[in-house]
Protein backbone atom coordinates (compact mmCIF):
# COMPACT_ATOMS: atom_id res chain seq x y z
CA UNK A 1 0.00 0.00 0.00
CA UNK A 2 0.94 3.80 -0.89
CA UNK A 3 1.29 5.82 2.03
CA UNK A 4 0.59 9.61 2.56
CA UNK A 5 2.34 11.70 5.43
CA UNK A 6 0.63 14.75 6.89
CA UNK A 7 2.20 17.24 8.46
CA UNK A 8 1.20 20.40 11.25
CA UNK A 9 3.64 22.40 12.79
CA UNK A 10 3.13 24.27 15.91
CA UNK A 11 6.30 26.50 16.50
CA UNK A 12 6.62 28.45 19.74
CA UNK A 13 8.40 31.55 18.80
CA UNK A 14 9.83 33.66 22.06
CA UNK A 15 9.31 37.26 21.42
CA UNK A 16 12.00 39.63 21.84
CA UNK A 17 10.73 41.68 24.75
CA UNK A 18 12.75 42.72 27.51
CA UNK A 19 9.90 42.18 30.35
CA UNK A 20 7.86 39.31 30.31
CA UNK A 21 3.99 39.23 28.82
CA UNK A 22 2.26 39.83 31.96
CA UNK A 23 4.95 41.24 34.25
CA UNK A 24 7.93 43.60 34.82
CA UNK A 25 10.08 40.63 35.44
CA UNK A 26 12.94 40.44 33.03
CA UNK A 27 13.78 37.66 30.02
CA UNK A 28 17.24 37.82 29.63
CA UNK A 29 18.40 34.03 29.67
CA UNK A 30 21.27 32.54 31.69
CA UNK A 31 19.96 34.13 35.00
CA UNK A 32 20.64 31.72 38.06
CA UNK A 33 17.51 29.41 39.03
CA UNK A 34 14.51 31.35 40.25
CA UNK A 35 15.96 34.61 40.31
CA UNK A 36 13.73 36.17 37.25
CA UNK A 37 10.37 35.18 38.65
CA UNK A 38 7.96 37.53 40.30
CA UNK A 39 4.78 37.66 42.46
CA UNK A 40 2.83 37.98 39.29
CA UNK A 41 4.20 35.21 36.99
CA UNK A 42 4.30 32.83 40.43
CA UNK A 43 0.26 33.37 41.06
CA UNK A 44 1.08 34.45 43.89
CA UNK A 45 -2.67 35.73 45.69
CA UNK A 46 -3.63 39.72 44.99
CA UNK A 47 -1.73 40.16 42.00
CA UNK A 48 -2.98 41.19 38.32
CA UNK A 49 -1.64 40.48 34.82
CA UNK A 50 -0.67 43.53 32.86
CA UNK A 51 -0.33 42.99 28.95
CA UNK A 52 3.00 43.73 27.74
CA UNK A 53 1.79 46.42 24.68
CA UNK A 54 5.85 45.44 22.78
CA UNK A 55 4.25 41.91 22.33
CA UNK A 56 1.05 42.55 20.80
CA UNK A 57 3.05 45.08 18.56
CA UNK A 58 5.45 42.17 18.19
CA UNK A 59 2.34 40.00 17.13
CA UNK A 60 1.25 42.11 14.69
CA UNK A 61 4.52 42.57 12.92
CA UNK A 62 4.24 38.90 12.48
CA UNK A 63 0.99 38.99 10.86
CA UNK A 64 1.21 41.29 8.42
CA UNK A 65 4.33 39.81 7.37
CA UNK A 66 2.63 36.82 6.17
CA UNK A 67 -0.26 38.52 4.80
CA UNK A 68 -2.57 37.36 7.74
CA UNK A 69 -5.82 38.83 9.30
CA UNK A 70 -4.82 40.95 12.45
CA UNK A 71 -7.86 40.59 14.51
CA UNK A 72 -9.49 44.00 15.67
CA UNK A 73 -10.50 42.31 18.81
CA UNK A 74 -8.16 39.24 20.67
CA UNK A 75 -9.28 37.64 23.74
CA UNK A 76 -6.79 35.98 26.30
CA UNK A 77 -8.15 32.56 28.03
CA UNK A 78 -6.79 30.46 30.87
CA UNK A 79 -5.43 27.13 30.19
CA UNK A 80 -6.07 24.44 32.94
CA UNK A 81 -3.63 22.34 33.37
CA UNK A 82 -1.11 20.94 36.25
CA UNK A 83 2.38 20.54 35.67
CA UNK A 84 5.03 21.22 38.61
CA UNK A 85 6.28 24.40 36.06
CA UNK A 86 3.41 25.76 36.09
CA UNK A 87 3.05 27.52 39.29
CA UNK A 88 -0.57 28.94 39.01
CA UNK A 89 -2.03 25.53 37.87
CA UNK A 90 -3.28 27.36 34.61
CA UNK A 91 -1.49 29.08 30.90
CA UNK A 92 -2.83 32.28 30.10
CA UNK A 93 -2.74 31.77 26.40
CA UNK A 94 -5.52 32.73 23.46
CA UNK A 95 -8.10 29.93 22.14
CA UNK A 96 -11.19 31.17 20.26
CA UNK A 97 -10.15 34.83 19.10
CA UNK A 98 -6.48 34.71 18.64
CA UNK A 99 -4.64 38.30 17.54
CA UNK A 100 -3.61 36.46 14.50
CA UNK A 101 -5.51 34.47 11.74
CA UNK A 102 -5.15 32.68 8.21
CA UNK A 103 -2.10 33.85 6.80
CA UNK A 104 0.63 31.75 4.43
CA UNK A 105 3.95 31.43 3.58
CA UNK A 106 5.58 30.33 0.29
CA UNK A 107 8.60 28.00 1.08
CA UNK A 108 11.49 26.90 -0.87
CA UNK A 109 11.73 23.17 -1.97
CA UNK A 110 15.28 23.61 -3.98
CA UNK A 111 15.21 22.93 -8.23
CA UNK A 112 13.06 26.04 -8.65
CA UNK A 113 9.81 24.10 -7.06
CA UNK A 114 8.06 26.11 -4.18
CA UNK A 115 4.94 25.43 -2.50
CA UNK A 116 2.30 27.55 -0.33
CA UNK A 117 2.00 26.19 3.46
CA UNK A 118 -1.30 27.86 4.90
CA UNK A 119 -1.31 29.68 8.73
CA UNK A 120 -4.21 28.77 10.76
CA UNK A 121 -3.32 31.07 13.11
CA UNK A 122 -0.88 32.67 15.80
CA UNK A 123 -1.65 33.31 18.98
CA UNK A 124 0.08 35.10 22.40
CA UNK A 125 0.37 33.08 25.37
CA UNK A 126 2.95 32.64 28.47
CA UNK A 127 5.89 30.34 28.76
CA UNK A 128 5.61 27.71 31.39
CA UNK A 129 9.20 27.25 34.23
CA UNK A 130 11.07 24.82 33.38
CA UNK A 131 11.79 21.40 35.12
CA UNK A 132 15.28 19.87 35.58
CA UNK A 133 16.72 16.60 35.86
CA UNK A 134 20.02 17.07 35.51
CA UNK A 135 22.39 17.28 38.72
CA UNK A 136 19.97 16.78 40.93
CA UNK A 137 20.51 13.23 41.93
CA UNK A 138 16.84 11.24 41.98
CA UNK A 139 15.13 14.37 42.12
CA UNK A 140 13.57 17.13 39.60
CA UNK A 141 14.66 21.36 40.32
CA UNK A 142 11.65 23.59 38.87
CA UNK A 143 13.31 26.90 37.72
CA UNK A 144 10.48 29.28 37.00
CA UNK A 145 12.48 31.74 35.35
CA UNK A 146 10.60 31.17 32.05
CA UNK A 147 7.40 31.56 33.67
CA UNK A 148 5.67 34.56 31.94
CA UNK A 149 8.08 34.76 29.28
CA UNK A 150 6.10 36.03 25.89
CA UNK A 151 5.51 33.66 22.92
CA UNK A 152 3.77 33.75 20.14
CA UNK A 153 2.70 30.25 19.08
CA UNK A 154 2.35 29.87 15.41
CA UNK A 155 0.02 27.22 13.73
CA UNK A 156 0.40 25.77 10.74
CA UNK A 157 -2.44 23.90 8.35
CA UNK A 158 -1.29 20.26 7.95
CA UNK A 159 -0.42 21.08 4.47
CA UNK A 160 3.16 19.83 4.25
CA UNK A 161 3.61 16.20 2.93
CA UNK A 162 7.22 14.89 3.67
CA UNK A 163 9.98 15.86 6.66
CA UNK A 164 11.70 18.40 3.88
CA UNK A 165 8.51 20.13 3.54
CA UNK A 166 8.16 20.30 7.40
CA UNK A 167 12.31 21.68 7.72
CA UNK A 168 11.75 24.04 4.78
CA UNK A 169 8.46 25.72 6.58
CA UNK A 170 10.43 25.78 9.97
CA UNK A 171 13.28 27.17 8.14
CA UNK A 172 11.13 30.33 6.75
CA UNK A 173 9.27 31.12 9.65
CA UNK A 174 12.65 31.21 11.19
CA UNK A 175 14.41 33.45 8.62
CA UNK A 176 11.12 35.72 8.93
CA UNK A 177 10.60 36.07 12.98
CA UNK A 178 13.71 36.87 12.68
CA UNK A 179 14.10 39.26 9.76
CA UNK A 180 11.45 41.07 11.46
CA UNK A 181 13.27 41.12 15.13
CA UNK A 182 10.24 39.52 16.73
CA UNK A 183 12.62 36.63 17.87
CA UNK A 184 16.29 36.11 18.08
CA UNK A 185 15.74 32.83 16.74
CA UNK A 186 18.10 30.59 19.25
CA UNK A 187 17.08 27.19 19.34
CA UNK A 188 19.49 25.92 21.94
CA UNK A 189 18.25 28.53 24.35
CA UNK A 190 14.76 27.77 23.19
CA UNK A 191 13.47 31.14 21.63
CA UNK A 192 11.98 28.79 18.60
CA UNK A 193 10.65 25.19 19.65
CA UNK A 194 8.96 23.06 17.01
CA UNK A 195 6.14 20.66 18.21
CA UNK A 196 5.19 18.40 14.64
CA UNK A 197 1.85 16.67 14.45
CA UNK A 198 2.44 13.80 12.13
CA UNK A 199 -0.16 10.98 10.87
CA UNK A 200 0.26 8.89 7.92
CA UNK A 201 -3.11 7.60 6.04
CA UNK A 202 -3.38 5.38 2.30
CA UNK A 203 -2.23 7.29 -0.94
CA UNK A 204 -5.51 8.89 -2.48
CA UNK A 205 -7.85 8.88 1.38
CA UNK A 206 -9.08 12.02 2.15
CA UNK A 207 -9.46 11.32 5.91
CA UNK A 208 -6.33 12.21 8.02
CA UNK A 209 -5.27 9.33 10.08
CA UNK A 210 -4.40 9.45 14.07
CA UNK A 211 -1.94 11.81 14.44
CA UNK A 212 0.72 11.90 17.14
CA UNK A 213 2.30 15.00 18.45
CA UNK A 214 6.25 15.21 18.59
CA UNK A 215 6.88 17.98 21.33
CA UNK A 216 9.66 20.64 22.09
CA UNK A 217 12.11 19.78 18.72
CA UNK A 218 15.17 22.33 18.77
CA UNK A 219 17.17 22.09 15.89
CA UNK A 220 16.43 21.79 11.79
CA UNK A 221 17.84 18.34 11.59
CA UNK A 222 15.86 16.86 14.82
CA UNK A 223 13.00 18.10 13.03
CA UNK A 224 13.70 15.98 9.91
CA UNK A 225 14.97 12.86 11.68
CA UNK A 226 12.01 13.13 14.19
CA UNK A 227 9.42 13.15 11.41
CA UNK A 228 11.35 10.35 9.37
CA UNK A 229 11.27 8.12 12.69
CA UNK A 230 7.91 8.70 13.09
CA UNK A 231 6.41 8.03 9.68
CA UNK A 232 7.88 4.61 9.49
CA UNK A 233 6.76 3.83 13.25
CA UNK A 234 3.22 4.80 12.52
CA UNK A 235 3.48 2.54 8.85
CA UNK A 236 4.98 -0.39 10.52
CA UNK A 237 2.57 -0.41 13.80
CA UNK A 238 -0.27 -0.20 10.72
CA UNK A 239 1.07 -2.35 8.57
CA UNK A 240 1.26 -5.27 11.23
CA UNK A 241 -2.27 -4.71 12.15
CA UNK A 242 -1.72 -2.10 15.14
CA UNK A 243 -3.48 0.88 15.67
CA UNK A 244 -1.84 4.52 15.78
CA UNK A 245 -2.79 6.04 19.61
CA UNK A 246 -3.28 10.10 19.43
CA UNK A 247 -0.53 10.86 21.91
CA UNK A 248 2.11 13.13 22.73
CA UNK A 249 5.73 11.75 22.26
CA UNK A 250 9.26 12.90 22.67
CA UNK A 251 12.06 12.18 20.05
CA UNK A 252 15.46 11.10 21.96
CA UNK A 253 18.06 12.69 19.47
CA UNK A 254 20.58 10.04 21.53
CA UNK A 255 18.77 7.23 20.47
CA UNK A 256 16.92 8.37 17.23
CA UNK A 257 13.53 7.38 18.11
CA UNK A 258 10.24 8.92 19.76
CA UNK A 259 8.86 7.30 22.40
CA UNK A 260 5.50 8.07 24.59
CA UNK A 261 5.03 10.76 27.03
CA UNK A 262 1.68 11.50 27.95
CA UNK A 263 -2.31 10.52 26.19
CA UNK A 264 -3.06 13.28 24.03
CA UNK A 265 -5.23 15.78 25.49
CA UNK A 266 -7.98 17.74 23.53
CA UNK A 267 -9.20 21.18 24.03
CA UNK A 268 -11.75 20.49 25.99
CA UNK A 269 -9.09 18.43 28.38
CA UNK A 270 -7.94 21.99 29.56
CA UNK A 271 -11.13 23.64 30.59
CA UNK A 272 -10.48 26.72 28.26
CA UNK A 273 -12.47 29.88 29.24
CA UNK A 274 -11.72 33.45 29.35
CA UNK A 275 -9.61 35.20 31.93
CA UNK A 276 -11.44 37.11 34.35
CA UNK A 277 -8.30 39.56 35.00
CA UNK A 278 -7.58 40.29 31.61
CA UNK A 279 -9.61 42.51 29.35
CA UNK A 280 -9.98 42.01 25.76
CA UNK A 281 -7.38 42.87 23.18
CA UNK A 282 -8.62 46.07 20.97
CA UNK A 283 -6.75 47.02 18.22
CA UNK A 284 -7.31 50.21 16.02
CA UNK A 285 -6.18 50.59 12.83
CA UNK A 286 -3.63 53.87 13.64
CA UNK A 287 -1.60 50.94 16.15
CA UNK A 288 -1.67 48.46 12.93
CA UNK A 289 -0.49 51.68 10.48
CA UNK A 290 2.29 52.33 13.10
CA UNK A 291 3.51 48.82 13.27
CA UNK A 292 3.59 48.40 9.01
CA UNK A 293 5.47 51.74 9.02
CA UNK A 294 8.17 50.21 11.13
CA UNK A 295 8.60 46.97 9.14
CA UNK A 296 11.85 46.29 7.88
CA UNK A 297 12.22 44.65 4.21
CA UNK A 298 10.49 41.26 4.55
CA UNK A 299 13.27 38.28 3.15
CA UNK A 300 11.07 37.38 -0.09
CA UNK A 301 11.39 41.15 -1.11
CA UNK A 302 15.19 41.87 -0.23
CA UNK A 303 16.21 38.37 -2.22
CA UNK A 304 13.95 39.92 -4.95
CA UNK A 305 15.63 43.31 -4.81
CA UNK A 306 19.16 41.61 -4.08
CA UNK A 307 19.04 39.79 -7.66
CA UNK A 308 17.43 42.98 -9.48
CA UNK A 309 19.62 46.16 -8.28
CA UNK A 310 23.17 43.92 -7.76
CA UNK A 311 22.40 41.54 -10.75
CA UNK A 312 23.22 38.56 -8.22
CA UNK A 313 22.00 35.00 -9.44
CA UNK A 314 18.81 33.85 -7.68
CA UNK A 315 21.30 31.27 -5.80
CA UNK A 316 23.43 33.99 -4.21
CA UNK A 317 20.69 36.28 -3.57
CA UNK A 318 18.67 33.44 -1.61
CA UNK A 319 22.10 32.92 0.25
CA UNK A 320 22.69 36.17 1.50
CA UNK A 321 19.52 37.06 2.67
CA UNK A 322 19.03 33.46 4.63
CA UNK A 323 19.47 36.00 7.55
CA UNK A 324 19.18 39.22 8.18
CA UNK A 325 22.29 39.98 9.70
CA UNK A 326 24.23 38.38 6.69
CA UNK A 327 21.90 40.38 4.07
CA UNK A 328 22.56 43.74 6.11
CA UNK A 329 26.93 42.68 5.77
CA UNK A 330 27.09 41.57 2.61
CA UNK A 331 24.69 45.33 1.15
CA UNK A 332 27.79 47.07 3.49
CA UNK A 333 30.58 45.33 1.68
CA UNK A 334 28.69 45.54 -1.83
CA UNK A 335 28.57 49.46 -1.35
CA UNK A 336 31.79 50.18 0.12
CA UNK A 337 33.68 47.90 -2.29
CA UNK A 338 31.89 48.78 -5.56
CA UNK A 339 31.50 45.41 -7.27
CA UNK A 340 28.47 43.43 -5.77
CA UNK A 341 29.53 39.81 -7.69
CA UNK A 342 33.03 40.55 -5.91
CA UNK A 343 31.86 41.42 -2.58
CA UNK A 344 28.96 38.04 -2.77
CA UNK A 345 31.96 36.14 -3.63
CA UNK A 346 33.89 37.37 -0.47
CA UNK A 347 31.07 37.03 1.86
CA UNK A 348 29.97 33.73 0.53
CA UNK A 349 33.68 32.28 0.31
CA UNK A 350 36.50 33.42 2.28
CA UNK A 351 34.09 35.44 5.23
CA UNK A 352 32.12 32.39 5.50
CA UNK A 353 34.78 29.76 5.64
CA UNK A 354 36.75 31.76 8.19
CA UNK A 355 33.66 32.55 10.34
CA UNK A 356 32.35 28.41 9.94
CA UNK A 357 35.88 27.36 10.74
CA UNK A 358 36.14 29.71 14.00
CA UNK A 359 32.84 28.86 15.09
CA UNK A 360 31.40 32.90 14.94
CA UNK A 361 28.08 34.18 13.56
CA UNK A 362 28.54 37.17 11.01
CA UNK A 363 28.12 39.25 14.05
CA UNK A 364 31.02 38.43 15.53
CA UNK A 365 33.35 38.79 12.47
CA UNK A 366 36.75 39.86 13.42
CA UNK A 367 36.60 42.03 9.84
CA UNK A 368 33.66 44.37 9.78
CA UNK A 369 31.63 45.14 6.66
CA UNK A 370 33.40 48.41 6.32
CA UNK A 371 36.60 46.85 6.29
CA UNK A 372 35.97 43.44 3.87
CA UNK A 373 34.41 46.12 1.20
CA UNK A 374 37.80 47.91 1.40
CA UNK A 375 39.62 44.99 0.53
CA UNK A 376 37.03 44.43 -2.33
CA UNK A 377 37.56 47.98 -3.63
CA UNK A 378 41.47 47.39 -3.97
CA UNK A 379 40.88 44.00 -6.01
CA UNK A 380 38.04 45.79 -8.40
CA UNK A 381 40.91 48.85 -9.07
CA UNK A 382 43.32 45.50 -9.38
CA UNK A 383 45.83 47.74 -6.68
CA UNK A 384 45.84 43.38 -5.86
CA UNK A 385 45.03 40.35 -7.09
CA UNK A 386 42.71 37.88 -5.62
CA UNK A 387 45.70 35.48 -4.65
CA UNK A 388 47.35 38.77 -2.64
CA UNK A 389 43.81 39.43 -1.26
CA UNK A 390 43.62 36.18 0.84
CA UNK A 391 47.04 37.18 2.44
CA UNK A 392 45.22 40.71 3.20
CA UNK A 393 42.20 38.87 4.27
CA UNK A 394 44.36 37.05 6.70
CA UNK A 395 46.04 40.20 8.33
CA UNK A 396 43.03 41.49 8.36
CA UNK A 397 41.18 38.83 10.78
CA UNK A 398 44.13 38.77 12.70
CA UNK A 399 43.24 42.23 13.76
CA UNK A 400 46.44 44.24 11.64
CA UNK A 401 44.49 46.99 10.20
CA UNK A 402 42.60 47.99 6.98
CA UNK A 403 43.27 46.59 3.69
CA UNK A 404 45.18 49.75 2.62
CA UNK A 405 47.40 49.36 6.08
CA UNK A 406 48.05 46.15 5.24
CA UNK A 407 48.98 46.48 1.69
CA UNK A 408 50.86 49.77 1.92
CA UNK A 409 52.58 48.34 5.10
CA UNK A 410 53.97 45.01 3.17
CA UNK A 411 54.34 46.27 -0.04
CA UNK A 412 51.43 44.05 -1.06
CA UNK A 413 50.43 46.78 -4.22
CA UNK A 414 50.02 45.03 -7.53
CA UNK A 415 52.53 45.71 -10.45
CA UNK A 416 50.47 46.65 -12.91
CA UNK A 417 53.00 48.91 -15.06
CA UNK A 418 53.04 48.18 -18.97
CA UNK A 419 56.37 48.55 -19.88
CA UNK A 420 57.75 46.59 -16.70
CA UNK A 421 55.89 43.72 -17.16
CA UNK A 422 56.79 43.92 -20.40
CA UNK A 423 60.32 43.66 -19.41
CA UNK A 424 59.74 40.47 -17.30
CA UNK A 425 57.43 38.72 -19.88
CA UNK A 426 60.35 39.15 -22.57
CA UNK A 427 63.45 38.36 -19.87
CA UNK A 428 60.99 34.70 -18.94
CA UNK A 429 60.27 34.39 -22.78
CA UNK A 430 64.08 33.96 -23.27
CA UNK A 431 65.03 32.15 -20.22
CA UNK A 432 62.70 29.14 -21.48
CA UNK A 433 63.51 28.57 -25.34
CA UNK A 434 62.59 25.14 -25.33
CA UNK A 435 59.07 25.70 -23.70
CA UNK A 436 58.49 28.48 -26.41
CA UNK A 437 58.98 26.02 -28.63
CA UNK A 438 56.89 23.53 -27.33
CA UNK A 439 53.85 25.97 -27.31
CA UNK A 440 54.54 27.45 -30.60
CA UNK A 441 54.29 24.04 -32.01
CA UNK A 442 51.30 22.66 -29.94
CA UNK A 443 47.59 22.76 -31.00
CA UNK A 444 45.46 25.66 -30.49
CA UNK A 445 43.46 23.91 -28.05
CA UNK A 446 46.06 22.94 -26.10
CA UNK A 447 48.21 26.91 -25.79
CA UNK A 448 45.85 27.93 -23.06
CA UNK A 449 47.01 25.66 -20.60
CA UNK A 450 50.62 25.45 -21.56
CA UNK A 451 50.38 29.50 -20.72
CA UNK A 452 50.11 28.80 -16.98
CA UNK A 453 54.15 28.03 -17.51
CA UNK A 454 54.92 31.38 -18.28
CA UNK A 455 52.27 32.49 -16.55
CA UNK A 456 53.03 31.04 -13.18
CA UNK A 457 57.31 32.07 -13.75
CA UNK A 458 56.07 35.45 -14.14
CA UNK A 459 54.03 35.44 -10.41
CA UNK A 460 57.27 33.88 -9.04
CA UNK A 461 59.63 36.32 -10.59
CA UNK A 462 56.86 39.61 -8.99
CA UNK A 463 56.00 38.18 -5.82
CA UNK A 464 52.78 37.22 -7.21
CA UNK A 465 52.46 41.18 -7.72
CA UNK A 466 52.20 41.40 -11.25
CA UNK A 467 48.78 41.49 -12.65
CA UNK A 468 47.21 38.51 -14.08
CA UNK A 469 45.19 39.71 -16.74
CA UNK A 470 47.90 41.69 -18.31
CA UNK A 471 50.32 38.94 -18.03
CA UNK A 472 48.15 36.73 -19.86
CA UNK A 473 47.57 39.14 -22.65
CA UNK A 474 51.59 40.01 -22.82
CA UNK A 475 52.51 36.40 -23.51
CA UNK A 476 49.61 35.29 -25.78
CA UNK A 477 50.68 38.61 -27.48
CA UNK A 478 54.64 37.62 -27.70
CA UNK A 479 54.48 34.22 -27.63
CA UNK A 480 52.25 34.61 -31.06
CA UNK A 481 55.64 35.65 -32.75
Amino acid sequence: MQWETVIGLEIHTQLATKSKIFSGASTAYGAEPNTQACAVDLGLPGVLPVLNREAVRMAVRFGKAIGAEVAARSVFARKNYFYPDLPKGYQISQFELPIVGRGEVEIDLGEGAGKRIGVTRAHLEEDAGKSLHEDIHGMTGIDLNRAGTPLLEIVSEPDMRSAKEAVAYARKIHQIVTFIGICDGNMQEGSFRVDANVSVRPRGQAEFGTRAELKNINSFKFIEKAINFEVERQIDLIESGGTVVQETRLYDANKDETRPMRSKEEANDYRYFPDPDLLPVEIDQAFIDEVVAAMPELPDAKRARFAMEYGLSDYDAQVLTANRALADYFEVVAKTGGDAKLAANWVMGELSAALNKAGLDIGASPVDAEQLGGLVARIADDTVSGKIAKDVFAAMWAGEGTADAIIEARGLKQITDTGALEAIVDAIIADNPAQVENYRNAEPDKQPKMIGFFVGQVMKKTQGKANPKQVNELLRSKLAG
